[in-house]
């Protein structure tokens, strides 16, 4: 009944609601798309409608990474719902977690418009916000005292200005939004990879800045499970500079990928691309920073996730979690239960019990 149940909104997305998205601009859609989740996780009606609609739980999926406990692998990645206002209804729509964010200490209108361009032909996006948002302290005092059905990550950035282009300054932005969001939250992702912002290249990107970087956020007592984004562009050097750190650091893993700036696509403009443009870029760097730690850091998989198959494959290569939002725009939302009933499928395939048993076994 589930898999006929996705099989008819899938159909009625792509074939009814998708065609008229579309013809509107991505920004407007994206903004619509907020509202309604944030109207629908208002109450319980809705909340079960909606879960009766796309829900699918298994405990073949359950399982615990550093600590923090997921009902499922799939969570909505940072940059769709900046501030967290969709998070009451995500659990509904079958997703395992989300990460709030990018948030920044400091409040930033986003790069000029447009920020978005849809590349159905290839099913990618190309995406240049520039890290919109509304400043930590003010989304803090928004999602203070608020309980989720999930886990909730707080994926942190500095703030996109010329006065946080150096690394002392770099660092405090950071550390700010590290301090604000100490309380809130089931993990942090520090990201310092968008490729958006106003520097040439991200500066904590290369090692001996994340190295302090690093140090001056630990340099408070942990309180929950920290995770580093990184670039599916590193040079071999860079990551491996990278990837050196981590391991000096109790950092408890990495998030592969966030957007590429290598232009594939012939596609050209501002922006990096997202979706199948990164796909194999993001499968490649889980593989290697797998077997770099030998499967003792988290990895959360993340780009060019559209099926069951696809974040499989990433599992397989050492992703514990996968993360997606382009998927869900070309596919439609009821995508979410397929990839889980379909892990589920291919788990008993391989005669796993559970999802945890299938991590890196493509590694190895």
């Amino acid at each position: 009944m589930i898999k006929l149940r996705n099989l008819i909104i899938g159909f009625l997305y792509r074939k009814c609601l998708k065609p008229v998205f579309f013809l509107f601009d991505p920004q407007s859609v994206h903004d619509l798309m907020i509202w309604a989740g944030k109207l629908l996780g208002s109450n319980p009606i809705t909340r079960g409608l909606i879960s009766l609609m796309f829900n699918y739980q298994n405990p073949m999926l359950t399982q615990k990474v550093a600590g923090v406990e997921f009902k499922n692998p799939i969570g909505l990645a940072a940059g769709f719902d900046k501030e967290a206002h969709i998070a009451p209804i995500l659990p509904s729509v079958g997703f395992g977690f989300e990460e709030a964010g990018s948030i920044t200490a400091k409040p930033f209108s986003g790069n000029p418009r447009p920020w978005m361009w849809r590349l159905p032909e290839h099913k990618a996006l190309r995406v240049n916000y520039g890290l919109k948002s509304s400043g930590a302290p003010k989304i803090h005092k928004y999602l203070l005292g608020k309980k989720f059905n999930f886990a909730l990550g707080i994926s942190i950035a500095k703030t996109n200005s010329e006065a946080t282009s150096h690394v002392e300054s770099g660092i405090e932005d950071y550390f700010e939004s590290y301090k604000i969001f100490q309380d809130i939250g089931d993990y942090f992702t520090i990201n310092i990879s968008c490729p958006n912002t106003c520097e040439a290249s991200p500066i904590f990107a290369q090692a001996e800045n994340l190295d302090l970087l690093l140090a001056k956020l630990f340099s408070i007592p942990k309180t929950k499970p920290v995770f580093v984004k990184l670039s599916p562009d590193l040079a071999k050097d860079q990551l491996d500079g990278i990837l050196q750190v981590g391991a000096k650091h109790p950092l408890d893993g990495f998030i592969c990928t966030n957007l590429t700036k290598i232009n594939l696509l012939n596609h050209h403009g501002k922006g990096g691309f997202s979706g199948k443009a990164v796909e194999e870029l993001s499968n490649q760097m889980i593989s290697k920073v797998y077997k770099f730690y030998g499967g003792k850091k988290n990895i959360i998989g993340c780009g060019g996730v559209f099926s069951a198959e696809d974040a499989y494959k990433k599992i397989k290569l050492g992703a514990s979690l996968i993360q997606l939002i382009t998927g869900m725009i070309f596919q439609g939302p009821q995508l979410i239960s397929e990839i889980n009933q379909g892990l589920v499928e291919l788990l008993k395939k391989d005669g796993y019990n559970n999802i945890s048993e299938a991590v890196g076994r493509d590694s190895h």
